[in-house]
């Protein structure tokens, strides 16, 4: 087993890097910064120019109105450590969108930062299985995992409203290459410096599977159908019988996959879940959101793995299985619409003879 060394710090701050900033990561950055213990490089994609220019307007919950808020760097690419001049990052945060089927992979986002066998990645994304990749590609280092609740939406460029207290668990995925003390160790050094500022929650839970699959309950039934549906997780609640026969059953279907893979999850979670979003909160949750701006969704990870997880165990999963279907399909059209999938041309069948 390799023991990692702790480096990759400016005086007494941890140098981090923040891939991606939009309403979960700009919510990251703003504890991370606003603790002390961190200095953050944000690395930002569509909203580059305006962060760069005009900062982050924060409504939210934990740290009430915050206006024009930077991280120390902002970059619109990731730096490359490769340098023997470049100094190391001791985390890095990837808060992106996880889609295994649209390129580029965790892999490809990842490689220029790590220094290997001492930065220290932070998986602050959704769904089952997701680490699977990251020891393969970079096995001497930690890979913990982050499972939030926040409810942050970057409503507009620059915009980020925060309508629940941010609370996340924090974990190692086991790498058997790793002392687990050291994986350990990594995970409740990172809980620290998250949390110094005392606006935020975030607990050290070395049961990663549990966490992620009491998350699933929540994704990979409200979030998923919410998406497909068009209706909030408001609108969901009031809907006629939405819960008992899609969501209920949904989340019920998750409990038994997860028990099937030794992980017991309370049947009083279900109604935890469900009632978790105020119904005049009329939350979006992040694949509706998603659907709505024409976006990618997560929904290999937060549908298909549960999916194929259970039905590896002999579990039914007709509702997940056809929810999977049909984001499948709505994947589908959202790459046609980016002119990735070629199509044949229309003709004008009433001209034509069959």
């Amino acid at each position: 087993m390799v023991s990692v060394a702790e480096h990759g710090s400016v005086g007494s701050k941890a140098r981090v890097l923040l891939i991606g900033c939009g309403g979960i990561g700009s919510v990251a950055a703003l504890n991370l910064e606003l603790g002390g213990k961190a200095v953050v490089t944000a690395v930002l994609r569509s909203n580059f120019t305006h962060v760069k220019q005009y900062g982050i307007n924060f409504r939210s919950i934990d740290h009430g109105v915050i206006e024009g808020f930077k991280p120390s760097t902002i970059v619109n690419q990731i730096p490359d450590v490769t340098d023997s001049e470049a100094e190391p990052f001791r985390f890095i945060i990837c808060t992106t969108k996880n889609t295994p089927d649209v390129p580029p992979t965790i892999v490809d986002l990842l490689k220029p930062a790590v220094t290997i066998g001492h930065t220290v990645i932070v998986l602050m994304q959704n769904g089952l299985n997701i680490e699977i990749p990251v020891p393969k590609a970079f096995p001497q280092n930690i890979c913990l995992s982050s499972v939030t609740f926040c409810g942050s939406h970057e409503v507009a460029t620059g915009e980020v409203l925060q309508e629940d207290n941010d609370r996340s668990t924090i974990g190692a995925f086991r790498n058997e290459k790793l002392w687990p003390e050291d994986e350990n160790n990594a995970a409740r050094e990172f809980c620290a410096i998250y949390t110094a500022g005392g606006k935020c929650v975030a607990d050290f839970k070395p049961d990663v599977a549990f966490s992620r699959w009491r998350k699933l309950l929540y994704n990979a039934c409200l979030n998923s159908m919410c998406a497909v549906t068009d209706l909030d997780t408001g609108r969901m609640q009031l809907a006629d019988s939405a819960l008992d026969l899609l969501v209920r059953p949904a989340m019920n279907e998750i409990r038994a996959a997860a028990k099937a893979h030794g992980i017991d999850l309370p049947e009083e979670l279900v109604e935890l879940m469900v009632s978790m979003d105020p119904i005049t909160m009329y939350n979006p949750p992040s694949m509706q959101v998603d659907m709505r701006k024409g976006r990618f969704t997560e929904f290999e990870n937060i549908v298909g793995e549960p999916v194929r997880a259970g039905l590896s165990k002999g579990v039914s999963m007709p509702i997940l299985s056809t929810m999977y279907s049909l984001l499948k399909a709505l994947q589908w059209r959202t790459r046609e619409r980016r002119g990735m999938v070629g199509i044949p041309a229309r003709v004008d069948h009433t001209t034509t003879t069959r």
